[in-house]
């Protein structure tokens, strides 16, 4: 991958590709994994979510295999399934039918093949009177065995007592110097033991990441599966080539997604929203019946009915009420705006409480960082704002009150009073 980041850490759609193999492994039915890393990986061992052994010498497949035998305490009725964390596409069920093989089919071991198209990487699958005889490597294999299509997945299923009496017997004797998992296959049938392949389907799922050209790849291939499963619940995508979606993400039904909108980090959305075009949530969790356009919405809970956008940004745990209607090229920052509140032209309210049916005029500031500290600022219910003011936290407006167009307000403003000025002060009351 030319990365500091260990391969199986380089993420599609939000998750490092090692999570869906482990993800799928569990959906399996796999109860207990044992991830093998080399040394690379092993500072980031805390952040994989399952059991970790090291593979210290970099000596081949069947050496990791060897080295998680080792870790394993041993089982005689045990199964054991052998996958690769490169392969985040591969389906559970292409797991499930690897185990039930040894089963069903009285089989020591059984073997994940694939028909590729050619050339290929892959090592071949070689068969003798229609039964699988041995894999054979790209670098060890001949020209006739060149031209075999059916290829293994790199996904096996053993008993585990045969798997434990062949891997003892390997050695490297190969072009790469390595052991081979594979010649377990070979050592397997040499043993009077049957060896029964498991057709896998699309090839396309088989497919290991080796660099970032893969990746994009697989990416692209993740992405549109989970675009797939969000439409089949119920949601609309305009357009799924430009909609790039995570797994773990709720959608409501009847919600419509509109293109170049980006949708992650468990976010959640409610029915019949409208989002896009242009639009990134990232730990959002939206209500029913809200709509947003060419906005980023980050760490924000909105309620129901609310509209935000065009070009607005909320961010640091913002929470909108039912109704509230945020514009464009609007900041909210770590404010909490109730029920029918507006803040509709280029303001920026950070650190605050806003009252019910309050409004936010154009060009209004909150002042809240007075370079040592951030502080609030306290809007009541039915205040009016005037464009332009500068709020200085902290500071408290009173219910129903009001600023002036351009007022600095330094110092609390009480109920239904009117301020105005720099710095604002209280206006005359109006003649009865």
């Amino acid at each position: 991958m030319k990365s500091a980041t260990p391969k199986v850490l380089h993420e599609i759609c939000g998750r490092p590709m090692l999570w869906y193999v482990l993800e799928t492994l569990a959906a399996a039915g796999i109860r207990e994994p044992l991830v093998v890393i080399g040394p690379d990986l092993e500072p980031f061992a805390g952040s994989i979510r399952a059991p970790t052994v090291v593979q210290h010498e970099q000596l081949g497949t069947g050496h990791a295999v060897r080295v998680a035998l080792d870790e394993l305490g041993a089982d005689s009725a045990g199964r054991i399934l052998i996958a690769n964390g490169d392969m985040p596409l591969v389906g559970e069920t292409v797991f499930a039918r690897a185990l039930e093989a040894l089963v069903s089919d009285g089989a020591a071991a059984a073997l994940v093949t694939v028909r590729m198209p050619l050339p290929s990487s892959f090592g071949r699958v070689v068969r003798r009177d229609g039964e699988v005889e041995r894999i054979v490597e790209v670098r060890d294999a001949s020209t006739d065995e060149l031209r075999i299509d059916e290829m293994n997945a790199g996904i096996y299923a053993f008993e585990e007592t045969a798997l434990r009496e062949v891997i003892s017997q390997l050695n490297n004797a190969n072009a790469q110097g390595e052991y081979y998992v594979t010649d377990a296959v070979e050592r397997t049938v040499r043993g009077g033991k049957r060896v029964v392949p498991v057709a896998a389907g699309d090839h396309h799922s088989m497919l290991g990441i080796n660099d970032r050209v893969e990746l994009a790849q697989a990416r692209a291939a993740m992405n549109a599966r989970l675009c797939e499963r969000y439409m089949r619940e119920g949601a609309t995508i305009v357009d799924p080539q430009t909609t790039y979606l995570e797994p773990e993400l709720r959608i409501g039904r009847d919600t419509v997604i509109y293109p170049n909108s980006t949708i992650g980090r468990l976010s959640a959305i409610g029915r019949s929203c409208t989002i896009g075009p242009n639009v990134r949530l990232s730990n959002a969790r939206l209500g029913d019946r809200v709509t947003i356009r060419e906005s980023v919405v980050v760490d924000t809970q909105i309620a129901d009915e609310t509209i935000v956008g065009p070009f607005a940004h909320l961010r640091g745990e913002t929470e909108l009420g039912a109704g509230v209607r945020i514009g464009n090229f609007v900041e909210i920052k770590h404010a909490k705006l109730s029920r029918g509140a507006k803040a509709s032209h280029l303001s920026y309210v950070g650190d605050a409480e806003v009252g019910e049916e309050t409004n936010i005029g154009a060009g209004t500031i909150t002042c809240n960082f007075d370079g040592v500290r951030k502080n609030v600022t306290k809007i009541g219910r039915n205040v009016s704002i005037g464009s332009n003011t500068s709020l200085v936290a902290p500071v408290t407006i009173g219910d129903d009150a009001l600023t002036g167009a351009s007022s600095v307000v330094t110092k609390d403003v009480a109920p239904g009073q009117r301020v105005a000025g720099n710095p604002a002060r209280p206006l005359p009351k109006k003649e009865q």
